[in-house]
C-alpha cells in the first residue's frame, strides 16, 4: 500500500548515513521521491521509528544502523548480522589508569575529528553518564562548545548534574525549558524541508533544541549517542519483568476503554505490554498496539506487515540467548531513530551533528581491548569504563536515583495542541483514515503519559505526512 508519490519516481535509491565523521549525505533525495510508504507507518505508530534498512518511502533504503554491509543492495536480498554479538573480552590484566587514560584521549580526538567543520558547536549534554564523559573529552578537544541541557520534565531531570560538570569544566552551560507548544511550531516549521521521518520520543525536543541554537549562532550539535550497543546492556528486574508480561495477545477494545486503565499510566502501560512482540518490547516508550494500527490506518495489512518485518532481524534475536544481548541487539536496530532524528532535524536546518561515540577508533577499542568487566561490571552497573573516567574528575555527581523514559512534556502537548493535531488527522484521512475517531476518543484520557505519548506520535507523523500530500497536489 501507498500514498501517491511526491515528485519523480526514483527507483532503488540507497542512502548510506554512517553516524560519525561524514555529513549525512541526503542529496539523492533532492530531486524527489516516490511514493510514502504505509508499511513504515505502521512501523512508527507501532515503534516510533521505521525498521531498518527501509525509510518512509517505499524505494527508497536507507543504512545507518550498523550490521548492514555496505556493499549490499538494500533493495534485494538484505542480511543482518548484529556486529557485537560476541563481545571480544580482552585480557583482564590491565593498567587500569592507561586504560581510562587511553579511553578519554581517543574520546577527544573522535570529538576533536567529528566537529572540525563547525565554528560554534553545541553539545546536548543531558547530565547522564555518556554525556559528562563527553564533556570531559570536549573540554579537551573543544573547550568552545556551549553545553544545553533540555528539562523535558521532572521524570528525567539531570539539570543540576549537567550544570555543575559544566562549569567545573569551564565549559559554557544553557538549559532549555520544554515549550510543547513552542517545540511543535518548530518541528512544523522544519517539516517541509525534513528529508526523511522518525518518530522518536525526542524528536521535538531536538527540533526545539537546534532551533534555539541556530538562533543563537551555533553551527553544529554534538550528540552523545552510540555507545549502548558495543559496551552492553544489562537487563535488570524491570526488563526482565516486561519481557514475561509481553504476549502478543489481542485485547478487545471494551477492556482497553476501561475507565481505571484509561486513567492510571502503569495500568495502561501494563496492557499495552500484553499486546506487544516480546522482543518490540525493549524499544523505548509507549505505543500503538497492533489493533489500534489496524483502526488507525483501516486495514490490518499494514500492521501484520510491520510484525513481518522482524524477521530479518530473527537469526539474531535467536542467537541472543541472553536478554542482555537482546537489549544490546535491539539499541542497533532502533539507532534508526536514534541517529536519524539528530540527522534529519539538522538536515532541515543547514547545520552539522556529531556522533563522537561512533567513532571507529573509540568502538574498536572497547570492544578489542577493554576487558568485559569493563564494559559492564558487576551487580547491574553498566559502563564501568565510563564511570571510571567520570570519576577520575568527578568524585560524586547528583545524579537522579530514578530515570523515566518521557524526554518531551506529551502531556503538555497534548492540552495545546490537540485541535491542531485533529485538523491535520482530517487532512490525512486518505492515508490515515482512523486518526480523527482516535483522538476523539482519547481526548479526555490524554492526562495520562501511556495515551499522550501515543498522542505524541501521531502528532510527529501527521504533519509530515501532509506536507508531502500537499507537494502531490501541487505535482498534479
Amino acid at each position: 500500500m501507498s500514498v501517491p508519490a511526491t515528485g519523480p519516481a526514483k527507483r532503488g535509491v540507497q542512502v548510506r548515513l554512517t553516524p560519525g565523521t561524514r555529513r549525512p549525505d541526503f542529496r539523492e533525495l533532492a530531486q524527489g521521491t516516490g511514493a510514502i510508504d504505509i508499511t513504515s507507518l505502521a512501523d512508527l505508530l507501532r515503534n516510533a521509528f521505521v525498521y531498518p534498512p527501509h525509510s518512509i518511502y517505499e524505494d527508497v533504503k536507507v543504512a545507518i544502523t550498523a550490521g548492514f554491509d555496505d556493499a549490499t543492495d538494500l533493495h534485494g536480498d538484505v542480511r543482518f548480522r548484529f556486529p557485537y554479538l560476541a563481545l571480544a573480552s580482552a585480557t583482564a590484566d590491565v593498567d587500569d589508569d592507561a586504560l581510562v587514560s587511553r579511553y578519554h584521549a581517543l574520546l577527544a580526538e573522535a570529538a576533536a575529528m567529528s566537529t572540525s567543520r563547525m565554528v560554534s558547536p553545541w553539545f546536548l549534554q543531558s547530565g547522564g553518564k555518556d554525556s559528562t564523559s563527553m564533556a570531559i573529552a570536549l573540554a579537551d578537544a573543544r573547550p568552545d562548545a556551549t553545553c544545553i541541557t533540555y528539562r523535558g520534565g521532572n521524570e528525567e531531570d539531570e539539570l543540576d548534574s549537567a550544570r555543575f560538570v559544566a562549569r567545573q569544566l569551564g565549559l559554557r552551560h544553557e538549559c532549555l525549558e520544554c515549550d510543547a507548544g513552542r517545540a511543535y511550531d518548530r518541528y512544523l516549521a522544519m517539516v517541509p524541508r525534513m528529508p526523511l521521518l522518525t518518530a522518536d520520543f525526542a524528536m521535538l525536543s531536538y527540533a526545539d533544541i537546534v532551533t534555539h541554537v541556530a538562533s543563537h549562532g551555533g553551527d553544529g550539535v554534538i550528540d552523545a549517542t552510540g555507545s549502548d550497543s558495543y559496551f552492553g546492556m544489562h537487563a535488570h528486574l524491570r526488563h526482565r519483568v516486561l519481557a514475561l508480561l509481553a504476549r502478543g495477545m489481542r485485547v478487545p477494545r471494551g477492556i482497553a476503554d476501561w475507565r481505571p486503565l484509561t486513567q492510571w499510566f502503569r495500568l495502561s502501560y501494563a496492557l499495552g505490554t500484553l499486546q506487544m512482540n516480546a522482543f518490540e518490547r525493549l524499544f523505548p516508550g509507549s505505543r500503538f498496539s497492533d489493533g489500534e494500527v489496524d483502526g488507525l490506518l483501516g486495514t490490518s495489512a499494514p500492521a501484520l506487515a510491520s510484525r513481518h518485518r522482524l524477521e530479518l532481524f530473527r537469526p539474531e534475536i535467536a542467537a541472543a540467548t541472553r536478554l542482555e544481548k537482546r537489549r544490546g541487539l535491539a539499541a542497533t536496530i532502533v539507532e534508526a531513530a536514534s541517529f536519524g532524528k539528530g540527522m534529519f532535524v539538522t538536515a532541515a536546518t543547514g547545520m552539522d551533528v556529531a556522533y563522537p561515540y561512533c567513532d571507529p577508533g573509540v568502538s574498536g577499542f572497547v570492544l578489542r581491548e577493554v576487558p568485559s568487566s569493563w564494559r559492564m561490571g558487576p551487580n547491574g552497573q553498566n559502563k564501568r569504563l565510563v564511570r571510571a573516567h567520570i570519576a577520575r574528575h568527578f568524585e560524586r555527581l547528583p545524579y537522579v536515583q530514578a530515570k523515566g523514559c518521557f524526554r518531551f512534556n506529551v502531556r503538555q502537548l497534548a492540552r495545546e495542541r490537540f485541535d491542531q493535531v485533529h485538523a491535520l488527522s482530517a487532512a490525512c484521512a486518505d492515508v490515515v483514515p482512523g486518526a480523527t475517531a482516535w483522538l476523539e476518543r482519547h481526548r479526555r484520557r490524554l492526562d495520562n503519559k501511556y495515551h499522550a505519548s501515543k498522542f505524541y506520535l501521531l502528532a510527529v507523523v501527521l504533519p509530515w505526512v501532509h506536507s508531502r500530500l500537499h507537494d502531490a497536489d501541487r505535482e498534479d
